[in-house]
C-alpha cells in the first residue's frame, strides 16, 4: 500500500489570533488551518449561513462545513464574508503566507507540445473547457473526511513540486499544479480519498490517460499521465483503491504520475492539502 504523504509543521497552527470577525455573532462561524499559497483551510458555520471568499461563493455542507483554497500566486490578504440565516453577516480578513517557488527547465520535448499548431490549440481548449465545466459540478458530500488525510496515490520518487515554473525548450510554461511522482510504467495507482469518478479519460492532450475524483466541498484529486484506466466516470471509490497505473502519456518526458488537487478551480499543493486534513479533520467532524 502506498504511504501517506508526510506531514508540514507550518500547517499546525490555528489562524485563530490577530484578525477580528466584524458582526454580531462571530463565534457562530471558526477556521481552522493556515492561510498560505497553495494551502487549505478548513470552516465551520451556522448551517444555512452564505459563504464568500473575495466576493466568490463557498459550498457550505448542510452541517455548515466548508473549505477555502488559496492559489499559488494569491494575493496576500482574502476576505471572508458570512452571511448568516437571521440577517446578520460577518467580515473577516484573513493574512494569506508567501511562499517562494522553484524554477524546472526540462528540454527534448517535441516541438509540437511546446509549440502546438493550430488544431492542437483548439484540442486544448476544448479539453480545457470540458475540465472546468467538471470542477463547477460540486458535491456537497465531503467524502474526504471519512478517513483524515490523504493517500500518496503511488509510490516513488518525487520528481517534481507543485508551484515550480517550469521551462520547456526555452520557452516558459505554466506553474507546476501538483505533486510529481516518479515511477516505472504498470506501476499502481490509487484513489487518495474516497470520493466519485468525474472523469476517466483515455487521452487528453497535455495529461494523457486522466482521472479526476470529487471529494467534496469543492476538492478534487487528478491523476495525470497514467498507461492504464481502471475505473469509469461515475463509480464511488474508497481511498487506496486501484483507480490505474502509471504510464507516460500526453505531455511527459518519463513514466511518472502527475497527481493534481484542487479546489473548485483553485489549484492545491498535495502536501499542503494532506497535511491541512490530516491535522485538522479530528476538530472538523
Amino acid at each position: 500500500m502506498p504511504r501517506s504523504c508526510g506531514r508540514r509543521n507550518s500547517l499546525l497552527a490555528l489562524i485563530l489570533a490577530g484578525i477580528a470577525w466584524v458582526g454580531a455573532a462571530a463565534a457562530e462561524t471558526s477556521l481552522s488551518g493556515h492561510a498560505e499559497q497553495g494551502g487549505l483551510v478548513l470552516g465551520r458555520t451556522e448551517p444555512g449561513a452564505r459563504v464568500e471568499l473575495d466576493g466568490r461563493s463557498v459550498p457550505v455542507d448542510s452541517q455548515g462545513r466548508f473549505l477555502l483554497g488559496f492559489g499559488r500566486d494569491n494575493s496576500r490578504t482574502a476576505e471572508l464574508r458570512v452571511m448568516l440565516p437571521d440577517g446578520s453577516a460577518e467580515s473577516r480578513a484573513l493574512a494569506v503566507s508567501r511562499r517562494d517557488w522553484p524554477v524546472q527547465r526540462i528540454e527534448g520535448l517535441p516541438r509540437e507540445k511546446t509549440e502546438p499548431d493550430a488544431a492542437s490549440l483548439a484540442r486544448l481548449r476544448a479539453e480545457t473547457d470540458m475540465v472546468r465545466a467538471i470542477r463547477a459540478q460540486v458535491s456537497l458530500e465531503a467524502r474526504f473526511l471519512e478517513d483524515g488525510g490523504l493517500l500518496r496515490p503511488s509510490d516513488g520518487k518525487v520528481s517534481g513540486v507543485f508551484g515550480s515554473q517550469r521551462v520547456y525548450n526555452g520557452i516558459g510554461g505554466a506553474p507546476h499544479s501538483g505533486l510529481d511522482i516518479a515511477a516505472p510504467t504498470g506501476a499502481p495507482v490509487h484513489a487518495c480519498a474516497d470520493g466519485t469518478v468525474v472523469l476517466a479519460a483515455p487521452d487528453l492532450f497535455l495529461t494523457g490517460r486522466t482521472v479526476m475524483i470529487d471529494h467534496g466541498l469543492g476538492l478534487i484529486s487528478s491523476y495525470a499521465h497514467l498507461s492504464r484506466l481502471d475505473v469509469a466516470a461515475g463509480a464511488k471509490v474508497r481511498k487506496g483503491q486501484l483507480i490505474g497505473a502509471v504510464g507516460a502519456t500526453g505531455l511527459a518526458t518519463g513514466a511518472h504520475l502527475h497527481w493534481g488537487m484542487s479546489w473548485l478551480d483553485v489549484r492545491l499543493d498535495p502536501e499542503s492539502t494532506d497535511a491541512a486534513l490530516r491535522e485538522l479533520i479530528p476538530s472538523y467532524r
